[in-house]
């Protein structure tokens, strides 16, 4: 499988040499050129790429501004900002950007990130955490309100909750949920010791956890037990549940 990738940049010269980078490196594909953030989220939405390569300063939307829609709409996706501004750092670190290229650049500094892309990708190296966790026997319910009625779900039944497209959607083993409340709202119900924000996108119970792993670098990959879904994981967070374990 071949990675999909989108270049953003108001220069056409910046895009054709991003572009022959990414055509020269094996398993990448340029499914999509924008020159403003308006282009690229609509190209975005159509092809969801996987990868990003996007200019902070565009007519317009700024490329920061576009990259917090597109993460609205897939949190995994992998965010490369390239531009001549290093003052947009720390909003990038925020947003947990995979890399922040400076330019002018060399051809080889996008081919090292790809090269960390696809070595992250096929990541085999895990932490186990299985063993250390004792699932919660609490019986507190959830209560989820959307267009369809009221939903009462029990706390401990509750693998994941996400943003998904500009709604929230809670996951069980076996039912799915989808409500127009805000993960913060959703986050104050529960029980801060059973279950964990995990990153602005993702709150996920703890007892479920099954492996994690590194996806970028401020970023890691949480796999839950009893579902084919997964998380995110922020690097503070991470700190967090290594102490928590005692990892």
């Amino acid at each position: 499988m071949n990675y999909r990738v989108l270049i953003v940049d108001d220069e056409a010269g910046m895009r054709l040499l991003i572009s022959k980078a990414v055509t020269k490196m094996e398993g990448f594909d340029v499914i999509g050129e924008a020159a403003s953030g308006e282009e690229a989220l609509n190209l975005f939405k159509k092809n969801l790429p996987e990868i990003v390569f996007l200019d902070v300063e565009l007519d317009g939307m700024s490329g920061v501004e576009c990259a917090e829609k597109i993460l609205e709409i897939n949190p995994k996706t992998m965010i490369i900002f390239a531009t001549g501004h290093n003052e947009y750092m720390p909003r990038a670190f925020e947003i947990y950007a995979f890399d922040y290229i400076i330019k002018p650049f060399k051809i080889d500094r996008i081919f090292q990130t790809l090269d960390r892309i696809k070595g992250i990708l096929k990541e085999n190296t895990e932490i186990k955490v299985e063993d250390k966790i004792r699932p919660s026997k609490s019986l507190d319910k959830l209560i989820i309100k959307n267009k369809e009625g009221i939903s009462f779900v029990d706390s401990s039944d509750i693998i994941l909750i996400q943003r998904e497209d500009k709604s929230t959607v809670i996951y069980t083993s076996s039912e799915r949920f989808v409500t127009s409340e805000a993960l913060t709202d959703i986050e104050d119900k529960l029980d801060a010791n059973k279950f964990m924000r995990s990153h602005k996108s993702y709150i996920i119970n703890i007892s479920k956890i099954s492996k994690i792993f590194p996806y970028g670098r401020w970023t890691y990959v949480v796999k839950l037990k009893d579902t084919e879904m997964d998380a995110l994981l922020t690097h503070e967070k991470y700190e967090d549940l290594k102490k928590m374990f005692n990892l």
